[in-house]
């Protein structure tokens, strides 16, 4: 049984669904990358899964979210405090978001321990520091009585990963989280998040619009356009043979080693959130769009190891 099922997932933000029907599992050990450009869905869906959408104006309209054998729709909001921070943690994109300029990291930090494990002051405080080494922060000693404002932005993050670590979840969603970061940073900040997942044995769902980052760092791959799963697969598969034209655009997308000047093509048009077309919502970006794409949606089915929502897929044949 996965750690985390999600089954046709809806959510609605008034009279806009901007998820619909997403379905997604997760287990132990594994890193499940969610892409997609801005509007397909990614962080609403992580949203969902926190039981934050009351926050942003939505809710949760069908369908079901499976964590560790409890159903997550429709809970109590004092039972969903007590997994979030625990055994639920989100970690942001920007970290300023996240800590709060008037107090020290190190107590930040601390409050999630205290809060969560119930230790005492000293016993959090301990673990702080150990998690701020484990993070590769040099001088985790003189870093804990520092203000946010005292850091840089890469240190910054380390010490929102440890917060989302100093409550033992099981589960951390990370939402964009170098997106504010330079690229040398970026890498370290991911290679930490692997490292975490395979020497903690958590799951983490890495969310991004960079499929370089997902042939870096995860196994899994659910690719959303427009608040639809337009593929899944295992990372492997998705790079080997992408089904999808959408999933084909993406990874055209990627930077090549000695590319030449010019040659990296970017997917015409945009997907408005809400504004969405009949058929198959990715019909007027794709390249070998049929009159049946214009008409039918397409529904999510078996290609190859994964699953794809095309009526017109490229399937792999596997033995």
């Amino acid at each position: 049984m996965a750690l985390l099922s999600v089954r046709d997932l809806c959510v609605s933000m008034g009279r806009v669904q901007p998820l619909d029907r997403i379905s997604l599992d997760l287990d132990k050990g594994q890193i499940l990358g969610v892409v997609g450009e801005s509007g397909s869905g990614k962080s609403l869906t992580a949203m969902a899964i926190m039981g934050l959408l009351p926050l942003m104006g939505g809710r949760i309209s069908g369908g079901a979210i499976q964590f560790g054998g409890t159903e997550l729709v429709g809970l109590a909001e004092p039972a969903y405090r007590a997994l979030r921070g625990q055994r639920l943690a989100l970690i942001t994109q920007n970290p300023m978001t996240s800590l709060d300029p008037m107090i020290k990291v190190g107590a930040q930090v601390d409050q999630v321990a205290t809060l969560h494990l119930g230790l005492s002051d000293a016993a959090a405080k301990a673990r702080t520091l150990d998690l701020l080494q484990q993070l590769r922060i040099p001088d985790a000693a003189t870093v804990y009585h520092q203000y946010p404002h005292q850091m840089s932005g890469g240190m910054k993050q380390r010490v929102v990963i440890a917060m989302a670590l100093a409550g033992d979840p099981d589960l951390i969603i990370a939402d964009e989280p170098t997106t504010a970061l330079d690229v040398t940073i970026q890498a370290q900040i991911i290679q930490i998040l692997v490292d975490l997942v395979h020497s903690r044995g958590l799951a983490l769902m890495l969310i991004t619009h960079d499929m370089g980052v997902v042939a870096q760092a995860c196994d899994k791959v659910v690719v959303l356009y427009a608040g639809r799963v337009a593929e899944s697969n295992t990372v492997h598969d998705i790079f080997a043979q992408p089904a999808h034209p959408y999933t084909r655009a993406l990874i055209a997308c990627i930077a090549q080693a000695g590319q030449r000047r010019g040659s990296l093509k970017g997917i015409p048009g945009v997907a408005g959130v809400g504004d969405y077309a009949p058929g198959c919502r990715y019909h007027p970006r794709c390249d070998p769009v049929q009159m049946l794409c214009q008409s039918d949606v397409p529904a999510l089915r078996a290609c190859g190891r994964g699953v794809v929502a095309c009526h017109f897929a490229q399937c792999a044949n596997h033995a």
